[in-house]
């Protein structure tokens, strides 16, 4: 009995020592080809032909483990890719200023963002550590450029825009309609990259500048976040000159008031207000005067449900009540005071998902949605 039980301990012990050598020699192998390399160690450089590889950052599961260059480009391959920077090519202006519409000479249509301003490594430093983030929701950042007096920015182009030409009434006849469900597809694509990646990242990220403008659309509109870190690298190049505008910012965190440093919590306010965009199909500016307390947005929640008049005339016979309220409910706990109370974006994620479920269940059995909405005093009683 004795020998049997040494003969098995002896086995054991063999195979526990040529799985040990495994894993060290794994461990060498895996060393030597820089699979264990800081991705902060290395930045941008200045060399106008060289390209900066670093790891693309996070240890989220959503993370894509592979090397990424960020691509220095030359002020000629931007002018002949948008017909020298021509009106024609002018898609927008967005934080960083105006954007473009571009085609490269190997046929990648790109987004070309620029502004005015000097050649600063603190900007190239920015942009490469920007290009490490990476997630299949996140906007791509492909390079930069840093010439004749202008920073600019190259990223992938999505041909349906933001969701602001989709949401608001331009007064132009706007033919999207987005139904809740669809509405529901954007929030989650928009969760899961633009803040619930972002803040898992080691440090966290706090993207800074969410709001709606910031959520754009493929051909088959799944969102994309971009703009992550832009307040930052404005922060960074600007000398102190302050980037914000002097117009009220419905979608900035009235708490920020108070901070030094940039909160998770902020972004979790930022996103309540684009639940309320997707609801309403109006600018949040529209509700101001509602900012500020629970008690304010509340009220202005029960107010304009009893009126009929807070939900998207879109929307009609795409919900349910119970889908809608569960939306609003979520939207409210967004942007609660203080912002320590508010839900984190992985709880976000997993909640929207579950609404989303529930309203296939739901409109599979029941039909496809309700005319009406429940009035506030109803949809706000315990």
């Amino acid at each position: 009995m004795a020998g049997s039980f040494a003969v098995i301990v002896g086995a054991v012990g063999g195979a526990l020592a040529v799985l040990a050598t495994v894993i060290l020699l794994l461990w060498i192998c895996m060393k030597k080809h820089g699979k264990f390399s800081n991705k902060n160690s290395e930045t941008g450089s200045s060399d106008p032909s060289a390209v900066v590889e670093m790891k693309r950052g996070g240890s989220s599961p959503f993370s894509v483990p592979s090397i990424t260059e960020i691509r220095q480009f030359r002020m000629e391959e931007l002018e002949q890719a948008t017909r020298n920077f021509s009106e024609t090519n002018l898609i927008g202006c967005g934080t960083f200023g105006l954007v473009f519409k571009g085609l490269l000479s190997d046929g990648t249509v790109v987004a070309i963002k620029r502004r005015i301003g000097e050649p600063r490594q603190e900007f190239v430093e920015e942009v490469a550590y920007l290009s490490t983030i990476c997630h299949r929701n996140l906007v791509v950042l492909l390079g930069y450029c840093q010439e004749r007096g202008y920073q600019m920015l190259v990223s992938e182009y999505l041909p349906n825009g933001s969701m602001c030409s989709h949401l608001y009434d331009t007064g132009k006849g706007s033919t999207t309609k987005l139904e809740f469900k669809q509405r529901l597809q954007v929030a989650i694509g928009a969760a899961k990259a633009g803040l619930c990646h972002l803040h898992g990242l080691n440090p966290p990220f706090v993207h800074g500048n969410f709001k709606t403008g910031s959520v754009l659309v493929d051909e088959n509109f799944i969102a994309k976040v971009a703009d992550a870190g832009m307040s930052k690298i404005l922060e960074k190049i600007e000398d102190g000159a302050s980037s914000g505008s002097s117009s009220f910012n419905a979608f900035k965190d009235p708490e920020m008031e108070h901070f030094e440093v940039l909160y998770e919590t902020s972004d979790v306010y930022s996103f309540g207000v684009f639940l309320l965009e997707l609801i309403t199909g109006k600018e949040a500016t529209t509700y101001k005067e509602a900012y500020g307390s629970n008690h304010s947005l509340i009220q202005l929640v029960e107010d304009h449900l009893r009126s009929n008049d807070l939900v998207d005339p879109r929307l009609v016979g795409s919900f349910t009540a119970e889908g809608m309220r569960d939306l609003l409910w979520l939207m409210l706990k967004c942007m609660n005071f203080p912002g320590k109370d508010r839900p984190r974006m992985e709880n976000l994620v997993v909640e929207i998902d579950r609404i989303l479920e529930t309203e296939i269940e739901r409109t599979i059995v029941m039909g496809e949605g309700t005319a009406t909405v429940t009035l506030g005093s109803q949809l706000f009683t315990s």
